[in-house]
């Protein structure tokens, strides 16, 4: 290989290996954060977590959902995914039958901005 060639070669690895990694919330297709944040106050969930960013969301009934985007598992049952955080969003029951997390019957709209807004608590 010549020179000219094989650096511009390695220099194109360089910048592949150096483009950022996209944050979680940026993996919710279609999920707005700020409209996330928003629904969690319109659907009541402080009235059972503690939530970063609402106001008044304070409650020790459910888990705190603070740094869910960090958390290995949701409900304890799934992996950690943008997937598998909209699905639960949706029916947690239909998840884990013993889960105390009411289905709320959230859209798939609503899902999709809950959980952009999940995945920017860190």
């Amino acid at each position: 290989m010549n020179f000219k060639l094989g650096s511009t070669f390695v220099f194109a690895l360089i910048l592949v290996g150096c483009e950022k990694p996209k944050s979680p919330s940026t993996l919710v297709a279609g999920g707005n954060p700020s409209t996330g944040r928003a629904v969690m106050t319109d659907l009541g969930c402080s009235s059972c977590h503690t939530i970063p960013g609402v106001p008044g969301a304070d409650a020790l009934v459910g888990p705190p959902l603070t740094q869910m985007a960090s958390r290995v598992y949701i409900g304890g049952v799934l992996k950690n995914t943008p997937e598998n955080m909209i699905r639960w969003l949706k029916n947690p029951p239909g998840v884990d039958p013993m889960t105390a997390m009411p289905n709320l019957h959230v859209t798939d709209q609503q899902a999709r901005d809950l959980a952009g807004y999940l995945y920017t608590l860190r």
